[in-house]
């Protein structure tokens, strides 16, 4: 089906899954850098500014909070409740378990909610074995300097944590930070005195002067030192019970059963941490493959560049002026509502310095006075030829113009573009070379005026116009633009004329003209001026167009990697850096802007500002060389970093909805941009009165 005939709209069920799973990332990124990153920075406890009430500071290490008061206990005399802080940790929590299994001991573990949910086959271990869990919030923040709402938060989540790991609630908290009761001072005692309202039990320890025959309640870490401390105490014959603080006490234990709809809300608080780690550790993997792609990538650009200013200075195939071409010449100039700047573009050419050659307009149907303004510029110039068909598309026009071809070399122009007056005998030089059957020449953005366009120029200069220095060393050039082209009328009879089977027909075109076994150069010195899309809509439909139909083309000419000779060379780098470069990064290079936003909000806003800036001092120096290259002013690179925070996006987006809309398998329609007649390189420089009299006159 052709894209004229392909009218079906794209799908928009793809964008609601897309905002969907966005939604879905973003909620458990933000979730996995809450809980986990922004409490971490806040583990230091400050120093006492006030002693707990004296009623409490008794050294009993167990507090209850009543209407009357606190009240304190501790263990009875020859009973040691073990505790345990931290974890459930991979590597220290079995240990201590098959430690007190080998003593017959039981202990309470206060683990932390997130790593509860973590690893719930150790959580649900701890309760197997006879153990008790208690609480030491979800991350560990200081409950001294939270805020009540985000310590009941802390809370909250911990028991959903507990109940999904293993189905259970605790009523037992023991406060990060704290070991003693009278370490409770300052603003601990009052968090501590909140929880006890919620229903918990607040547990200390004893200090290291009560001696473990009268009775204690010992804290010890999951660490190498924790384990070594529970091991000596555990071979002290001194102590006649190793046991939970509810067995010390005599009472139930403060672990009990919960709902089932508890249960299936901690699943999913399990469920939500392990897809923030999950995101966080593919964004992590990400990041790097985009890093290496985009340096790897910058590195190419400078190498092959050089290279080719090199091989521009002594012989290659194709380059060299074998002989001085003044052999005539057609231009095609398909055109579809483009009264704006059709006369420029003709007079454009008319003005070149080639000797001999016949310009064709083929009107596409147009629905405004670009024929009758092409005819009348035919009228007073014989080597101006119009011919008027219905709408069939540009692969319909161009193939129609090429049927009127007198002759042998064919140089197909857009509507929208200026030629510089040595463009044309320059562009048709490499083709003296009777290998050489196409031709790009160097596209430059004329409406650069706005940010938008300044953004498209950096773009043209620094993307396709050192993609084209470098396929041209690699021989491996997969497009010759629409724009500026030149072409053997053999070659392209040969491959069937300008196929209609995708959206970038120049895509399509030069890699049929590959696989036919002709050559592709690119001449840098045929200069011409285009118009960019002035606003966002428009832009988006050009790049839309431009990244789907150069998939269509990859696809169908697939079978190149596996021909041989110059079809399969070019097949196998083409398609390979295209695919790595232009659908791979652009797709992981949106973690890079991600990553940068997450390490500011909940790590190390240094590292992710270096990360960012790192990046953006690898495009300023290329952007930089690139432009000195294409003897571009080194000014317009201000607008580089804005560039970052929009277009950038833009084209992000731009390809994840291309490569949604090929796996698919949707069709587009072709979508014509509205033009302004701005192309005009003479444009750039005049004042904006002497720029509108120049557009009125031409």
């Amino acid at each position: 089906m052709s894209p004229r005939a392909a009218v079906r709209r794209p799908p928009r069920g793809h964008w609601l899954v897309l905002l969907l799973v966005l939604l879905v990332v973003a909620v458990a990124l933000l979730f996995e850098g809450w809980t986990t990153h922004q409490v971490d920075a806040a583990r230091t406890k400050p120093p006492c500014t006030r002693p707990i009430p004296r009623e409490a500071d008794d050294g009993k290490p167990l507090l209850t909070f009543g209407p009357k008061g606190v009240a304190t206990a501790g263990m009875p005399p020859g009973t040691a409740a073990l505790t345990f802080d931290g974890g459930p940790d991979p590597v220290w929590t079995p240990r201590l378990l098959d430690l007190l299994r080998r003593h017959h001991a039981r202990a309470t573990f206060f683990v932390y909610g997130k790593d509860a949910a973590r690893h719930p086959e150790l959580t649900r271990r701890i309760l197997h074995e006879g153990h008790e869990i208690g609480s030491y919030t979800y991350s560990g923040g200081d409950f001294g300097v939270a805020s009540p709402l985000r310590a009941k938060l802390e809370l909250s989540l911990t028991q959903s944590a507990l109940a999904g790991a293993a189905g259970v609630n605790t009523t037992l908290l023991r406060l990060p930070h704290t070991t003693a009761a009278d370490t409770l001072c300052g603003p601990q005692w009052p968090a501590a005195k909140r929880a006890a309202e919620q229903g918990y039990l607040v547990v200390a320890s004893d200090r290291k002067a009560r001696k473990p025959w009268r009775g204690v309640v010992t804290q010890h870490s999951q660490t190498d030192l924790g384990y070594h401390e529970a091991e000596d105490l555990l071979r002290d014959r001194r102590v006649k019970r190793f046991t939970t603080v509810s067995g010390g006490l005599g009472r139930p234990s403060f672990v009990a059963q919960v709902p089932l709809a508890q249960e299936i809300k901690g699943e999913g608080l399990i469920w939500t941490q392990r897809l923030g780690r999950t995101f966080l550790t593919v964004m992590v993997w990400t990041l790097t493959l985009a890093g290496v792609l985009g340096v790897l990538r910058m590195l190419l650009f400078a190498l092959f560049a050089r290279l080719h200013v090199r091989r521009l200075r002594r012989y290659r195939p194709g380059a060299p002026r074998l002989r001085e071409v003044r052999d005539p010449v057609t231009v095609l100039v398909p055109a579809y509502n483009e009264e704006a700047g059709i006369a420029a573009t003709v007079y454009s050419l008319l003005a070149s310095t080639h000797p001999h050659f016949q310009v064709i307009v083929i009107d596409d149907g147009s629905t405004d006075a670009t024929a009758d303004i092409a005819e009348s510029v035919a009228d007073a110039d014989p080597r101006v030829t119009v011919i008027r068909q219905p709408n069939g598309g540009k692969p319909s026009a161009l193939n129609t113009g090429l049927a009127h071809a007198r002759y042998d070399i064919v140089v197909m122009v857009d509507a929208d573009t200026i030629f510089e007056p040595e463009a044309l005998a320059r562009l048709v030089q490499p083709l003296a070379h009777p290998a050489v059957g196409a031709v790009s020449g160097n596209t430059k953005v004329g409406n650069r005026r706005s940010l938008m366009g300044k953004w498209q120029h950096l773009e043209y200069v620094l993307g396709f116009n050192l993609d084209r220095r470098m396929f041209e060393v690699l021989e491996c050039m997969p497009t010759v633009p629409g724009a500026i082209g030149a072409f053997r009328r053999d070659a392209l009879m040969g491959v069937g004329g300008v196929s209609d089977e995708t959206l970038a027909e120049d895509t399509d075109l030069t890699m049929a003209l590959w696989r036919a076994g002709w050559r592709v150069v690119y001449e840098e010195s045929a200069v011409a001026w285009t118009e960019v899309p002035s606003t966002v809509r428009q832009l988006w439909r050009q790049r839309y167009r431009w990244c789907y139909g150069t998939l269509q083309a990859m696809w169908k000419h697939r079978r190149a990697v596996v021909e041989v000779g110059p079809a399969g060379r070019f097949g196998r780098r083409v398609l390979l850096y295209v695919t790595l470069f232009q659908i791979v990064l652009p797709l992981c290079a949106p973690v890079v802007d991600m990553f940068a936003l997450f390490g500011a909000l909940f790590r190390d806003p240094v590292e992710a500002a270096l990360v960012w800036f790192g990046f953006l001092s690898v495009q300023l120096v290329t952007a930089a060389y690139a432009l000195r290259l294409d003897r571009e002013r080194l000014r317009v690179l201000w607008v580089l970093p804005l560039q970052q925070f929009v277009y950038r996006q833009l084209m992000y987006l731009v390809v994840i909805h291309s490569v949604t809309t090929a796996l698919l398998g949707t069709r587009l329609k072709w979508h014509s941009m509205k033009r302004t007649g701005t192309a005009d390189p003479y444009l750039l420089e005049a004042p904006p009165e002497e720029a509108r009299q120049s557009l009125q006159g031409s």
